[in-house]
């Protein structure tokens, strides 16, 4: 491969993951041709991005958009990696984890999500069960309407009942 391939290449990975708001680096070196064409079509029908690429060229890209932001990334190209992309954070955790219960792969080696990196396979957990923005946001704004809620809903309960007794009273 020619130095301007690589260049066009890295080119191409700084663009791709500058597209999205985190990336997972995984493990699927022991995959057959089989399992890799199954982890494909359900990477599709998710909406996650499969692609694999050379560890130096991930790295490069990763240099190219900020190497201090992406440096304990670094240590986790080892071998060999595909990166999964996705609009939803945890989309690619879930995703893993659906695809392991007919085996022992893909492995995570790392994941860059918003701004914070979770290195190992150990990770796998925390990382699925991670909230995209808008569902934080949904249960913030259902916290700030129970109260109010509840304040309407006894005055118009407790309305009824002050009613009920003034008509009480004057039946008297």
């Amino acid at each position: 491969m020619t130095r301007d391939e690589k260049n066009k290449i890295i080119d191409q990975l700084v663009e791709t993951l500058s597209a999205y708001n985190g990336f997972y680096v995984t493990d699927i070196s022991t995959l057959t041709v089989e399992k890799i064409n199954q982890l494909r079509r359900l990477c599709f029908n998710k909406g996650v991005k499969l692609s694999v690429a050379k560890n130096t060229l991930i790295q490069k890209a990763l240099e190219r958009m900020n190497a201090v932001e992406y440096e304990p990334v670094f240590g986790s190209l080892k071998g060999s990696s595909a990166l999964m992309l996705s609009e939803g954070s945890s989309i690619p955790a879930k995703l893993i984890k659906e695809f392991r219960k007919k085996g022992d792969r893909p492995l995570l080696k790392c994941a860059y999500v918003e701004s914070s990196v979770f290195i190992g396979d150990n990770q796998l957990d925390i990382l699925a069960s991670l909230k995209t923005k808008n569902e934080l946001i949904g249960e913030i704004i259902g916290l700030l309407q129970s109260p109010m809620q509840r304040v309407l809903g006894g005055l118009q309960s407790g309305g009824h009942t002050i009613a009920g007794i003034i008509k009480t009273l004057e039946s008297r």
